[in-house]
């Protein structure tokens, strides 16, 4: 695998997580319109008929699925979608965004052990060194500035993306990396079958309220942009980074987040804040270096 191939699957994850960043603000400002599972199901099912054409175009292909394969996408969508991304939109309901991708961030070891153990992808001690600085990085931005959540059930909520987030990064990196499946049929098959979950869910128990403008707006801009678009690229780049390199970059969500919250919603950023902002970078550079000797397999 050449260099250039490595830094476009970097850069593509960076551009992914901008926009994702800018989700959580989104989110925010619709969720409490929009009921959480409603919302979460509406938008990956929107995305999935986005990519619908593509995967009608790749049919032949797909007809050629062994089970093992359907079992894998299926497996997939229940945790990638169904699991963390309904997590992610119940616990905003519940919990502030800086609380929730505090607490997110704290996956990224968890990626490393489980990447270790179940894929065999070693990590260097230069990595572990930069997710210990990130976690520092994000130790000093936060704890300053943020409470303990007040509410038990957003706490278990957050607790249970967090765990399904970090199976979803190794299960996302197992389906990518020996790149014999395309990112579209990947991304629309497991993106589907998640989204009917959510939806039917939503529905079933939440219901689907009127919704005013603004909200069919940010809706569609977060199913077209941020998720049909996203998720294909953001699996592209699965099939060259490693599990836990993809869990430190979708991590710098953290500052980003941070930076768009001072932009849109007013939210300052103190010097302590911004020297966590610097450390978790720095640690982020770390996770990614990668010598040209000890080359860890893709």
């Amino acid at each position: 695998m050449s260099i250039s191939q490595r830094n476009k699957a970097i850069l593509q994850a960076l551009f992914v997580t901008l926009l994702w960043s800018s989700s959580w603000v989104l989110i925010k400002l619709s969720i409490e319109e929009i009921p959480p599972l409603t919302f979460a199901g509406l938008r990956f099912s929107i995305a999935f008929l986005v990519l619908l054409p593509g995967l009608i175009k790749r049919r032949e292909s797909i007809k050629k699925f062994s089970r093992e394969e359907w079992a894998k996408l299926l497996l997939l969508g229940l945790i990638y979608y169904a699991f963390t991304q309904g997590g992610q939109f119940l616990s905003l309901k519940y919990l502030d965004a800086i609380t929730l991708s505090l607490m997110l961030n704290f996956s990224a070891p968890l990626v490393a052990i489980f990447g270790l153990i179940f894929l065999r992808e070693p990590v260097r001690n230069l990595q572990w060194v930069g997710v210990a600085v990130f976690l520092l990085g994000v130790m000093v931005y936060f704890f300053p500035q943020s409470s303990l959540p007040k509410s038990a059930l957003g706490l278990a909520l957050g607790v249970f993306t967090v765990f399904s987030n970090s199976v979803a990064s190794i299960m996302g990196r197992w389906v990518n990396r020996e790149k014999s499946l395309d990112p579209i049929i990947v991304t629309g098959i497991s993106m589907g079958f998640g989204a009917f979950l959510m939806l039917g869910s939503g529905l079933s128990f939440q219901g689907l309220p009127p919704l005013s403008g603004r909200s069919w707006l940010i809706l569609l801009w977060l199913a077209v942009v941020n998720t049909a678009l996203t998720y294909w690229l953001w699996n592209k780049s699965l099939q060259v980074l490693t599990a836990m390199e993809s869990s430190i970059i979708n991590n710098t969500m953290l500052v980003q987040i941070s930076l768009l919250a001072w932009l849109f919603l007013g939210e300052r950023v103190t010097w302590i804040g911004a020297l966590g902002l610097a450390i978790a970078t720095i640690g982020t550079v770390l996770v990614n270096i990668r010598p040209g000797r000890n080359q860890l397999p893709d």
